[in-house]
Order: C-alpha cells, then sequence, then structure tokens
C-alpha cells in the first residue's frame, strides 16, 4: 500500500490573508505531485497565536478545505482554532480526507509555558484533548506539535517531559536544531514508522527550528526541504515496507 505525502515549509504569521495564500500554493504544489494528504506547520492558518480572529480563521478554513477537496487533496492542517462544541481555543492538527470529509483534530498536549511559579505562556491559551489517530486511505495516521516530540524541560513546566526548542541566529540555534533533527531520526527508528514533518520558515532570513521532510523507519531522510524560505517536498511512503 502506498501513501503520497506533501509537506510544506510555509511562512507563519499573524496575517490570515497571508497564510491562506501561502496554503493555497502548498496545495498546488500537492495537487501537482498527486499527494494523498498535504502536511503544513503549526499555526499555519490563524498564526501561531490564541489572539486570532476567529470568525476570519473559519472563513479561510473553508477557503483553503475547498482548495484542497478540488484539488483531491487531503491536509494535516496546523491552526489554532475554537472548537464550537465546548467554545475553547486548541492548538491543533485538523485531519481531512482527499474527499475534504472532516476526520478529527489533535491537540497540542504538552504545552509550552515559563518555569514561574504561576506559568505564563500558552499553557493558559490552549485546551487540551486526548490523542487521537485516524485512518487515511486505509492507512493509521496521528499527529504531534512541536513540543509534543521534542518535550523540553526548558519550555514546559508540565511534568515528565521525557527529551529535550528555540529559533535564532545563536550558538544555541545550531544546537536545537541538531538535536531536532537527531531525534526525528531516532524515534523513526525506534518505532519502525514513517514520520513527515513541517516547520514554519518566517521569518525567512532565519533557519526553521527542525527540518522539513519525510524520515523513513530506517531513520534515514528519504526527502527534506532547505532550511530556510517557503518549500515544499513530496513522497511516496511504502506503507507494506514499514517494519
Amino acid at each position: 500500500m502506498a501513501l503520497r505525502v506533501a509537506a510544506a515549509q510555509l511562512p507563519v504569521t499573524p496575517d490570515v490573508e497571508s497564510n491562506v495564500a501561502a496554503l493555497l500554493r502548498a496545495v498546488r504544489f500537492a495537487e501537482g505531485q498527486g499527494a494523498d494528504v498535504l502536511l503544513t506547520p503549526e499555526g499555519s492558518l490563524s498564526g501561531y497565536t490564541a489572539d486570532f480572529d476567529a470568525a476570519a480563521v473559519e472563513e479561510a478554513l473553508a477557503h483553503v478545505t475547498q482548495a484542497a477537496r478540488e484539488a483531491g487533496v487531503g491536509l494535516a492542517l496546523g491552526t489554532c482554532y475554537v472548537e464550537p462544541d465546548d467554545g475553547r481555543c486548541y492548538d491543533q492538527i485538523r485531519f481531512y480526507s482527499p474527499d475534504g470529509a472532516y476526520l478529527g483534530f489533535h491537540a497540542k498536549t504538552l504545552r509550552c509555558g515559563s518555569l514561574d511559579e504561576t506559568p505564563a505562556g500558552e499553557i493558559n491559551d490552549y485546551a487540551v484533548r486526548p490523542l487521537r489517530t485516524f485512518e487515511l486511505r486505509g492507512v493509521t495516521v496521528g499527529g504531534l506539535i512541536c513540543n509534543d516530540l521534542w518535550a523540553n524541560p526548558m519550555c514546559t513546566p508540565m511534568p515528565d517531559p521525557h527529551l529535550s526548542g528555540g529559533r535564532s541566529g545563536s550558538e544555541w540555534s545550531d544546537v536545537t536544531w541538531r538535536y531536532h533533527e537527531s531525534n526525528l531520526q531516532m524515534r523513526a527508528r525506534a518505532g519502525g514508522l514513517w514520520i513527515v514533518t513541517a516547520d514554519s520558515c518566517h521569518p525567512a532570513h532565519l533557519r526553521c527550528s527542525s527540518p522539513t521532510g519525510v524520515v523513513g523507519p530506517d531513520g534515514a531522510w528519504a526527502c527534506r526541504a532547505e532550511p530556510k524560505g517557503e518549500q515544499c517536498v513530496a513522497h511516496t511512503i511504502e506503507v507494506s515496507a514499514t517494519p
């Protein structure tokens, strides 16, 4: 069984209109590559913020999902979103099948925050729901967002972070880049699974915080983007070859 995946390294900004334009470019790329599903970065629709116009994001979501449905491309779409059933904001990956059917969402679980006695940061902004998996063209898929995988103990006051982000021009940024890359490879190999990853490239003069691409169950990169700037990659995953 084969699943063709695309990953989009996009500029994630507070400007929803700009984000939509970037997402539509990525959808066109995925369509041209015959991709079954397109992965986008955290907050790529709304911006990586809880301070967004919910009505504007709702309208933008309809626009992007319609474009993907017309292109026959499934989505693993990163956005912050207010769920209508409880009125709470979640940092999500929203999953859609190639025919546009909404499958559900994964909410970021290990949210970042300060180590103060009363923590500050996104830990106060986003609600949490249990981890879920989904069926996409007969393949079981799931998603993790940012610190869900890195579990950097310096970035969260939540208990039991099990691994050790940052993005700047500093030496520490180089350290975290190397950690993120090696962790992706180790986790793929240890789990015998494929990992598809996508990061924000805004601002364009800085390297992303983590590589964008596809890692195979042997821990090797099947494909990857350059570390700066807007780029998309695609790869066909042979699921039957997964250990």
